[in-house]
């Protein structure tokens, strides 16, 4: 049995975590007290600042390339070990985290949280009063009190009560490990987070100076619109960013009313016709102001390191279920989707360089949101090779559900020898040749594919089409001409039965609401696999909820059991989604606990077919790209960073590297998806773009 050292480490620094991130806190920072406990050992702890020399157990089983070392959130002790005070470098491979494997089971990885989930007892658990503790001892005390720095000799009784708190997360930590599965947390998934671990470490390089400027150029715009809006108002509102200030004005002196000041309400109101002139103004600066071009450059200049590089941007298994990357500081995955053409974008980036936005400019913090992506760039003598999977959701999909046509519609694409996908899906679903299908015809297929796949309705075109930019009225008349008699009356049957039952239409207009319908059922009539598959997976759950240790096929490449208070879904890959606490009503209603998206709260979370067939989706698609990760890596690209089904690659400057090489790679089937048809395109740059 392999031995286990699990450890805590508390520590000191002037430098604020939170917006210097963990490498720039680790470089000014102090271990305190350094926890720990060897197997089952009971827990000791190493008080460095007492000037005692590291006792001899801790580091026999430190420095012992045989043993094992435990800790919640490794990462930053990891680094805090290397950069701080102690100056201890260890192998990444000898590190677990506890948090991570909770994580990778689709648990949340607070580990007072996971204590709770893992039914810890008040003497495993963690100490209540540990953040007064941290609070009081860990940083520095405020500016106007006389004693800055707390310490073991001004607060002898407190800092006893950290030692037992630090001492009972050990505990905690070592108790709820050995509670949670290991199952994602092993083999190859073990060997990617160490893969992960040493992306994180190695950061992507910062334009710094693009950021600072950028930074200022904000801060400008956001005055200039907050003059802006004074004037507009008489002084009646301060700022665009005045929620409350701004409702009201806009309902008494206009009298119009708005729900909220959310991006999607705001956009669909300046679609109306019969708007005001002087409140189309308002919600039009209001629009600008709200971009989080701001808060994205300041947190890379408060986070990158002396070396112009930014680390720690990604979180293993950040995405519950799906175990997809997560941002974490700068927030690389939810970066705006552009929408102004690369070349404006490249000469707003000039522009903010010579300090001379304003000049080519006239919505500055539109471009400044379009142009945070290149901030990430490519040292010198070096390039940025990027490639990213085509339509993998789509694709996958087809894959899991036995689809036919559709994999046979993709692999005729890749050869060049069938039109793309939007093409392709709108053809079917009205029954046209693909020679007749136009632009505006493609543009209903997009709608279609991206808002359907997952038993989606009339509701989902509204998120997309919002994402999209796309205009429903336009879609509609589209859907009007084109659609039969038969498809129109049906969805006008359940038009009609929406508004007798008093349902949500979702105030899309009658006309709208039944193209949205139309095109749903029509997508579901050239879907019939897709269409089971979300019957079988719920069907497969409920089964494997009446009669646990009974294994459940959903489609031809997913099996579902249930083990004790696990539901697990074993992938393709052989990794697993877990389900914790599987419930069915006496409906059929199926729902487990988790962390609810909205409320932030750990609840029982209702979910149906398509909703599990979009787990399994995601997290499948992101096995795909995490099964070539270490063979890219092997290869001497240098990965800095993914982005959804978008991999960062730095390498040198050379032919020996390019786009095409890792494009091929990305695209190359693991062993165990067989048949899936899988494409990738990408590109060379020194500069971050969307291409």
């Amino acid at each position: 049995m392999t031995d286990i050292l699990y450890a805590d480490l508390e520590t000191f620094s002037e430098t604020e975590l939170k917006s210097a991130a963990t490498h720039n806190y680790a470089d000014n920072a102090e271990v305190m007290l350094f926890s720990y406990a060897l197997n089952d050992a009971p827990v000791k702890t190493w008080d460095c600042t007492t000037g005692a020399p590291m006792p001899k157990d801790l580091a026999n089983a430190l420095y012992n390339p045989d043993v094992l070392l435990m800790f919640h959130n490794s990462a930053f002790d990891r680094t805090v070990l290397r950069r701080g005070n102690l100056h201890i470098k260890l192998p990444v491979e000898r590190f677990r985290d506890s948090m991570v494997q909770a994580m990778v089971h689709g648990l949340p990885g607070a580990l007072e949280k996971v204590g709770m989930i893992c039914g810890l007892s008040d003497e495993e658990a963690k100490i209540k009063e540990g953040k007064q503790l941290v609070m009081l001892f860990c940083k520095l005390r405020p500016a106007k009190q006389k004693l800055r720095r707390a310490t073991r000799e001004t607060h002898p009784e407190e800092w006893a009560r950290f030692i037992t708190y630090a001492e009972r997360d050990v505990d905690a930590m070592r108790s709820a490990s050995r509670k949670l599965p290991m199952w994602n947390y092993r083999g190859t998934e073990l060997a990617l987070w160490h893969l992960d671990q040493r992306i994180n470490d190695r950061g992507f390089a910062c334009d710094v100076e693009f950021a600072r400027k950028a930074l200022s150029a904000a801060q400008t715009a956001q005055a200039t619109l907050r003059d802006r809006v004074r004037d507009q108002t008489e002084g009646q509102v301060s700022s665009a960013t005045k929620r409350d200030q701004l409702l009201k004005y806009i309902l008494e002196e206009h009298g119009v009313t708005l729900p909220d000041l959310t991006s999607d309400t705001l956009k669909r109101r300046l679609e109306d016709p019969e708007l005001p002139e002087a409140v189309r103004l308002l919600i039009a600066i209001r629009l600008e102001a709200g971009m989080a071009s701001t808060s994205k450059y300041k947190a890379l200049i408060n986070a990158v390191s002396p070396d112009g590089r930014l680390r720690n941007t990604l979180q293993f298994a950040g995405a519950m279920r799906t175990s997809r990357w997560a941002g974490r500081v700068f927030q690389p995955q939810n970066m705006k989707r552009p929408d102004m053409a690369q070349e404006d974008i490249d000469l707003a980036i000039q522009a903010v360089k010579l300090d001379c936005l304003d000049l080519v400019e006239t919505e500055p913090m539109r471009a400044l949101a379009n142009a945070v992506r290149g901030c990430i760039i490519a040292p010198p003598n070096r390039k940025l090779c990027i490639a990213d999977l085509s339509n993998i959701e789509g694709r996958f999909l087809a894959w899991l559900a036995g689809e036919s046509w559709k994999l046979k519609a993709f692999g005729d694409f890749d050869k060049g020898i069938g039109p793309d996908m939007y093409i392709a899906a709108y053809a079917r679903a009205f029954n046209v040749p693909v020679a007749q299908v136009k632009k505006a015809m493609r543009q209903i297929g997009k709608v279609m594919e991206l808002a359907l796949g997952y038993e989606g309705g009339v509701g989902a075109f509204l998120t997309f089409a919002a994402v999209y930019q796309m205009d429903l009225d336009a879609l509609s008349e589209a859907v009007w001409a084109s659609a039969s008699a038969e498809a129109i009356e049906k969805a006008t049957g359940m038009y009609n039965w929406t508004v007798k039952k008093k349902r949500s239409t979702f105030g899309l207009t009658r006309e709208v609401w039944i193209a949205c319908e139309v095109l749903k059922a029509l997508w579901r009539e050239a879907h019939p696999a897709v269409v089971e598959l979300w019957a079988d997976a719920a069907s497969a759950v409920r089964s494997a909820f009446r009669t646990p240790g009974v294994a459940y096929q959903a489609g031809p490449h997913i099996k579902v059991q249930r083990d004790g208070i696990w539901t697990r879904v074993r992938l393709p890959s052989g990794r697993v989604v877990c389900y914790l606490d599987v419930q069915v009503a006496e409906g059929g209603e199926i729902s487990y606990m988790g962390i609810n998206q909205y409320s932030r709260q750990w609840s029982r979370i209702k979910t149906y077919g398509g909703k599990l067939v979009e787990n399994w989706t995601q997290a499948g698609a992101r096995d795909v790209m995490a099964d070539r990760m270490p063979h890219i890596e092997n290869a001497g690209y240098e990965i800095v960073l993914s982005v959804h089904d978008e991999l960062l690659t730095e390498t040198p400057d050379t032919d020996d590297f390019s786009s095409d090489t890792l494009a091929a790679m990305m695209a190359t089937n693991p062993a165990w998806a067989p048949g899936l048809p899988l494409a990738a395109a990408g590109f060379e740059t020194t500069r971050y773009k969307k291409e």
